[in-house]
């Protein structure tokens, strides 16, 4: 990106960075969208010989199908997750181990929220993602605002100190009791053998809906142009007028944002308690990684593949845990790809 357009009346050039940053690649436009599809191509054919491995196992076809289906559905939604914590880190440089407790915050503003007027679950969005962006604006005000660039051991201290103060306050608030956030109407349908829940289908719709904003507003907006002008060049931004303190705070606040929606979007579908955060923490972190650190498209597609990979693991490893299969994938594209599949070697 050479460029910023100044509100249509001015321009002016920004130095390159030798480093390229993947978010600054994807949102500039850079990264080709012919190389992009050949690599969703490749996971695509990974993922087909995957289903084709696990039919041959298992010798039910009904049971392959209703893996992919609950596995693509749940993947949309860790996709969202992903995207929040990759956009963070793609700008500020920040690694947020805190992304999981702020999620699990969402959630229990969605319960209580419920529970105390009694509205539809979903509709707790237009209260828990105002307020995560407001959560997560105030965190890097006061907490994180010295910390993008710095060395890892501190954004680690101060992200993981974050999340242990969050959950411990959830602890004390709620209680160790799991709660419920029921779904009012809920239903099942049949998608050619396989059984839908009406639930899964709304938060996987909800997660690329989000996401396509999401998009638009780094593609379309001017707010969006200051984006990615400060992940090329956080300095040569400043120069040309932009506020880069306030794009952090915002793009902060926007990434924690996007966490309570998937918070909200998956509280039906889950058992709520203080520490259900870390679980998605964990694998919003695969994610990221296997996307490619920074790139909000590679989280979309990243979060369908563990999505999937998830549900076949039941098949492949009857009786291990679903997680077991995502971190073997996580280990292999480590090894053959370490800078995550939409990612580029610098």
């Amino acid at each position: 990106m050479s460029e910023i357009d100044n509100g249509g009346t001015a321009s002016a050039p920004i130095p390159a960075n030798p480093e390229p940053n993947p978010i600054r690649r994807l949102l500039a436009g850079s990264d080709g969208t012919g190389a992009l599809l050949r690599r969703a191509g490749v996971v695509g054919g990974l993922a087909v010989i995957a289903i084709a491995v696990a039919l041959l196992k298992s010798g039910s076809g009904l049971v392959v199908w209703q893996s992919v289906v609950t596995g693509l559905l749940m993947g949309g939604l860790y996709g969202l997750i992903a995207m929040g914590l990759t956009l963070i880190f793609g700008v500020l440089d920040i690694v947020n181990f805190a992304h999981g407790a702020l999620l699990a915050i969402a959630m229990f503003i969605a319960f209580g929220v419920v529970q105390g007027t009694g509205v539809h679950p979903y509709l707790t969005l237009l209260v828990a993602v105002p307020a995560l962006f407001l959560i997560g604006a105030v965190v890097h005000r006061g907490l994180l605002s010295g910390t993008g660039g710095a060395s890892l051991e501190n954004q680690l201290l101060i992200t993981l100190g974050l999340s242990l103060l969050l959950e411990n306050g959830l602890l004390m608030f709620f209680g160790a009791e799991p709660k419920n956030v029921a779904l009012p109407g809920d239903f099942q349908f049949s998608l050619f053998g396989a059984v839908v829940a009406g639930g899964r289908l709304y938060a996987f719709a909800g997660a690329l809906l989000i996401g396509a904003v999401l998009f638009w507003l780094l593609r379309r907006t001017r707010f969006g142009t200051a984006i990615r002008a400060v992940a090329a060049n956080g300095q040569g931004a400043e120069l040309v007028g932009v506020n880069v303190r306030r794009v952090h705070t915002v793009t902060f606040g926007i990434g924690t944002a996007c966490a309570g929606a998937a918070a909200v979007l998956a509280a039906p579908l889950v058992t709520v308690t203080p520490t259900l955060g870390e679980q998605f923490n964990i694998t919003a972190f695969v994610v990221v990684v296997l996307g490619g650190m920074g790139n909000v498209a590679g989280a979309l597609v990243g979060g369908l593949l563990i999505g999937l990979v998830e549900q076949l693991t039941t098949i492949y490893m009857d009786g291990q845990s679903s997680l077991l299969g995502v971190f073997v994938v996580f280990l292999v594209v480590l090894f053959l790809r370490p800078q995550g599949l939409f990612g580029r070697r610098a």
